[in-house]
């Protein structure tokens, strides 16, 4: 007999994990749960659509999907459909690669006023998401007055965020950005972006290459006060060293930008702490700012405000992890407790999940294959097959599993449809999603 490991969530952390474990120990079988009927996690709807190269490496997910050793079972939510007590009961081992799917609060006044976004909101709208297609942003009307759009956050997500909204259409032809959401963006009258962090750039998350990317926009000139910008980084780690110097030599570029010579500006903005949303009836008017310094690296309050002048403010400050039935877990945690990955016995945390929200694709790799190698180390006797125990609870609970099968006549619909070389025209649409699946 041959063990069974749950993973729940078919992402990158999910599928590097299911490789491993399939690789390493012949015979066990892996069943991949998602609560999409899509797999692929990120990879499909939170990579931006413009990163194109990055999203291939579903191609890599795509072979490991196809061994038999795996099943994909989407549509499957966990806390909906099956517990996490049912999964640790039957399984031999449950792996949880869900990430880390909820927005922190600025905790600020004016906080939920009409034009401020999360950034899962956003960029779950322009990714395609199911949860979040139908949910469109008025990008029209809120900046109708002033054209203004704050993006709150300086990592890769702000990044992200700041240049699709910043694009042409032109610029996106060759993507799976919606259609709605094109359309949206281009009518969207956007003149001023401002990426704002608390502290400064030596303290910031983003990438050199994310951040060069800001200044190749076709429309939109990225500026950046050189005042703000120290004469040089120092860092602990060598190799981030070298980074932060090269996010200071691209910074150093967008100050000699002149403002004027594109039809939009992007301003990047340090040393900024949101503290006020102002509105009038109920929308927002404007972004009270309070000016900071950094010391023994935490942003501190100088005593002075800036105020800008904006419709829109998207909150990309990060995220943290959903309560669990059976998990103790701190208010407001970015990853479930764990040591090394293990979360309790019998259950693994990777990716998101386990470290918080950090690094890159590639960044889950080792690391999901790190945990993978624990878990193996503490297996003891194989359970009796717990397939037929967990389809017996989810027919009797009717719900109607997403095969990989399934999920390829919906990907095939989307190849049909693309256009102008789109690499795919996404269904968006949880009831066609499903019609699709079941055709």
């Amino acid at each position: 007999m041959s063990h069974t490991i749950a993973i729940v969530g078919s992402g990158p952390g999910g599928f590097y994990a299911a490789e491993h474990l399939i690789k390493t120990r012949p015979g066990l079988k892996v069943d991949l749960i998602d609560r999409l009927p899509t797999p692929y996690g990120l990879v499909r709807i939170g990579v931006a659509p413009d990163h194109q190269g990055t999203k291939n490496v579903w191609r890599v997910f795509q072979r490991t999907a196809k061994r038999p050793e795996l099943r994909f079972m989407g549509d499957v939510e966990l806390g909906r459909d099956l517990s996490l007590a049912e999964l640790r009961e039957r399984y031999d081992a449950v792996v949880l690669a869900i990430g880390a799917p909820t927005d922190r609060e600025l905790g600020i006044p004016g906080e939920h006023l009409h034009g401020v976004l999360t950034s899962q909101e956003l960029s779950g709208w322009y990714n395609g998401h199911p949860d979040w297609s139908h949910r469109h942003p008025d990008l029209v009307n809120t900046l109708a007055q002033s054209g203004g759009v704050a993006v709150i956050g300086n990592g890769n997500v702000a990044v992200d965020i700041v240049r699709v909204l910043a694009r042409t259409p032109s610029e996106m032809t060759k993507t799976d950005l919606p259609a709605y959401a094109s359309e949206r963006i281009a009518a969207a009258p956007i003149k001023d972006i401002y990426m704002i962090g608390r502290r400064g750039p030596g303290e910031a998350s983003f990438t050199p290459v994310e951040l060069r990317e800001l200044g190749e926009l076709a429309e939109t000139v990225a500026v950046v006060d050189g005042t703000q910008l120290p004469e040089s980084i120092h860092a602990k780690d060598p190799k981030d060293q070298k980074l932060k110097e090269k996010i200071l030599e691209i910074l150093r570029g967008y100050s000699q930008n002149d403002g004027g010579s594109k039809r939009a500006r992007l301003h990047i903005l340090f040393y900024s702490a949101p503290h006020e949303i102002l509105g009038e009836e109920g929308k927002v008017k404007k972004l009270v700012l309070k000016k900071t310094r950094v010391e023994n690296g935490k942003a501190v309050d100088t005593g002075e405000t800036l105020t800008l002048d904006v419709g829109v403010v998207v909150k990309a400050i990060g995220y943290h992890v959903k309560p669990l039935d059976g998990l103790t877990i701190p208010k407001g945690a970015t990853s479930y407790p764990n040591e090394n990955g293990k979360v309790a016995d019998g259950v693994w945390a990777v990716g998101w999940a386990k470290r918080g929200p950090s690094g890159v694709i590639a960044t889950n790799r080792q690391d999901s294959i790190e945990v993978a190698e624990r878990l193996l180390k503490e297996l003891g006797e194989p359970k009796a097959d717990p397939r037929a125990a967990i389809d017996a609870l989810l027919a009797e609970r009717d719900v109607n599993v997403v095969t990989f099968t399934d999920w390829e006549k919906i990907e095939k619909v989307e190849g049909e449809r693309a256009k102008d070389g789109a690499p795919r025209c996404k269904v968006t649409d949880w009831d066609e999603l499903r019609e699709i699946a079941r055709a």
